[in-house]
């Protein structure tokens, strides 16, 4: 049976199972068991089990459960509210400047956790029900909560970051650089999207409250306290990386502490609420560990087969110039993310797309923040868009997720857009990582 063969097989094997219901980690593992016993028999499960014990024994993974801890401490210390109330001094005062406010909120809190669903929980439990009350549109709403609570994909340290390096065997650091830039540029999009939509259509977003326009300079400065602790710990977490002190790793079992001291602070800290986050990382973790484990079963077992060299061979023979291979690779990330969750993405397309962008004289650095802005756009397409889901779940009983979806759409168009900047003009990325490494 030719290779081709079996990957048509494998991937209708795949679909087959998931359409049944069953979790994708399992799925996969489960096609990997089934493509070893046929090519190998029982003695090739060794293949299966010694590719997942050489990922699980890697030591920079371990800095994935830690950030997840560290959001979930942060999660329940308060910390988004105190942010929330001190950005409103900077944008108190627009038209639409709640929904302004929640953007530069979302970027505070993803250079402070790199988790997105814990983000969007808390955005969706303080902001919307702010917006709502001031009668801002629930489309326009929705969706700067849904699309700002995202940027945590991008903004460093982001988890999906960790994922993508480990698996393309490039430097977390360089990447973490890199997603700097086009993580504030897709912020100021969102702003000015708002703002100017706002101005447009005066309706979407009634003045802010007298309250809010008119604070006196002793209410500004104790609003902006709430920003003290948040930024010690973007810098304790992030300067240690960058300033070459600490590993990734490391700077997350620093930044767990960091989240316990800035619970303490704010009075929040309990043995309960320790449980609870831990508890919590623990089931994150779970799942992420079977997807883990299924992917790299699978992927593992179609390199030995002549899987990867397959794709490569049939990617580079494509009648495209490098570009255009580039961006078929995009579209393949999107389709992929319709139906299957972003870690199976990443452990199952990256160790074949990574070699062809290497040969084709692209920086996988590069291509590992396109590969993340990718990922952006999965977690709001419908129909399964993770981000409209964790907002559903706090969201009032009259909100839908056809109501959600509508009000991502503009937003989704904004990300592709930013995506295609940073595919033509490089530099957006390349220039940060470039100039710290002094190229």
């Amino acid at each position: 049976m030719g290779i081709g063969t079996i990957t048509i097989l494998m991937v209708v094997a795949l679909l087959v199972l998931m359409m049944t219901g069953m979790p994708l980690g399992i799925s996969t593992l489960i096609v990997s068991i089934g493509l070893t016993l046929l090519k190998f028999g029982p003695p090739g499960l060794f293949l299966v089990a010694s590719n997942v014990v050489e990922v699980l024994h890697n030591y920079s993974l371990v800095a994935v459960p830690l950030f997840v801890l560290m959001s979930s401490i942060l999660e329940r210390s308060g910390v988004a509210e105190d942010l929330f109330n001190a950005m409103s001094v900077i944008s108190g005062g627009i038209r639409g400047g709640v929904a302004v406010q929640t953007t530069l909120v979302s970027v505070i809190l993803a250079a402070m956790t790199g988790v997105i669903g814990g983000e969007i929980v808390m955005l969706g439990l303080i902001a919307l029900p702010q917006m709502m009350r001031l009668g801002y549109d629930r489309k326009l709403t929705m969706g700067t909560i849904c699309a700002s609570g995202i940027l945590a994909t991008l903004i460093p340290p982001s988890i999906v970051m960790i994922v993508f390096a480990f698996s393309a065997g490039i430097s977390i650091t360089d990447l973490f650089l890199a997603g700097v830039t086009p993580g504030l540029m897709y912020a100021f999009m969102f702003i000015l999207y708002i703002l100017i939509r706002c101005h447009l259509q005066p309706n979407l977003a009634p003045l802010p409250p007298d309250e809010l326009r008119n604070l006196t300079g002793k209410q500004k400065l104790h609003l902006l306290k709430g920003l003290i602790l948040p930024l010690i710990l973007i810098v304790w977490v992030m300067g240690s990386i960058y300033a070459g002190i600490a590993s990734v790793t490391e700077a997350a079992g620093v930044g767990v502490f960091g989240a316990i001291f800035t619970a303490f602070v704010r009075r929040r800290l309990s043995w309960k609420m320790i449980l609870d986050a831990v508890e919590r990382t623990m089931y994150t973790m779970g799942r992420i560990i079977w997807l883990i484990l299924g992917a790299v079963s699978l992927v593992g077992i179609y390199n030995v087969i002549g899987g990867t060299v397959f794709m490569k061979t049939l990617l580079t023979g494509l009648d495209l110039p490098p570009l255009g291979i580039v961006i078929v690779m995009m579209l393949i990330l999107m389709l992929l993310g319709t139906f299957m969750e972003w870690i199976a993405i990443v452990f199952i397309t990256v160790p074949i797309f990574a070699p062809v962008i290497v040969d084709l004289g692209f920086e996988p650095v590069w291509f590992g923040i396109l590969f993340v802005m990718n990922m952006q756009i999965y977690f709001l397409s419908p129909p399964f868009g993770p981000a409209a889901f964790w907002l559903k779940s706090v969201a009032p009983e009259d909100v839908t997720l056809q109501e959600i979806f509508m009000g991502v759409l503009p937003f989704i168009g904004l990300q592709v857009i930013g995506m295609f900047l940073v595919l033509f003009f490089p530099g957006i990325a390349m220039w940060l990582p470039n100039l710290i490494s002094g190229n």
